[in-house]
């Protein structure tokens, strides 16, 4: 469903049905684009939330639930509303992650560990089973003010060497930080679609998001 040679560019939206509503439609279909089912946005509008943006959006829509517990229902749960990939917590109980990526294997959907709190993603990954699809290399938005605190390109190749898996970079991204992400090896980027004056970085959500989004496929490219 991803293919490694391929630059990808993934818009979290993380507020609410309206903006999911009034913004998607705008942006052009590219096989290169995931769109998210960000976390906040999901507790908020739950499956009903990924369904809406799987009404407007034909190509990978990731669920980014974050799952910590009861990885085989989560997983259904998200593929049935319509989502073709979903997130699982590098912090979780091996067993669980696990069930997750062999859930996701069996049903179709692409595995992503977000490693964000894990000091050492190598380590986690070494103890599963199977390896997952995608590693996310997280900087969560309460530490990007943080000064000195930036996503650990380092475990790039620490990784690579070992997995064949797929890297994305999330965290304060934007067309500066994703040139950094594909220089340092990351297959995927990921930008907050953000509101004015909030605490996330990312694109606005008053800007021409799909030229935005062009922009940010010609700097990855």
């Amino acid at each position: 469903m991803l293919d490694d040679k391929i630059r990808y560019l993934q818009l979290a939206f993380n507020y609410d049905a309206r903006l999911v509503s009034q913004i998607l439609p705008r942006i052009p279909y590219s096989n290169r684009i995931l769109i998210e089912a960000g976390t906040p946005f999901i507790k908020r509008e739950g499956m009903r939330g990924i369904r809406l943006i799987r009404r407007f959006w034909r190509g990978l829509v990731v669920a980014d639930i974050k799952i910590a517990d009861g990885a085989a229902d989560e997983v259904q749960m998200v593929r049935a509303a319509g989502a073709n990939a979903v997130t699982v917590l590098g912090n979780a109980p091996r067993e669980t992650i696990n069930i997750c990526i062999n859930a996701c294997r069996n049903l179709g959907l692409v595995s992503m560990i977000d490693m964000i709190g894990v000091k050492d993603p190598l380590t986690v990954i070494r103890r599963l089973t199977k390896a997952p699809d995608v590693v996310v290399l997280h900087l969560g938005r309460d530490e990007e003010n943080t000064r000195g605190k930036l996503i650990q390109y380092r475990h790039v190749n620490r990784i690579r060497s070992k997995f064949p898996v797929l890297i994305s970079a999330a965290g304060g991204v934007g067309i500066k930080q994703a040139r950094s992400a594909i220089f340092n090896g990351a297959n995927i980027v990921v930008a907050n679609i953000v509101r004015p004056g909030g605490i996330w970085r990312g694109i606005s959500a008053l800007d021409d998001v799909g030229q935005m989004a062009r922009m940010f496929l010609e700097t990855i490219e």
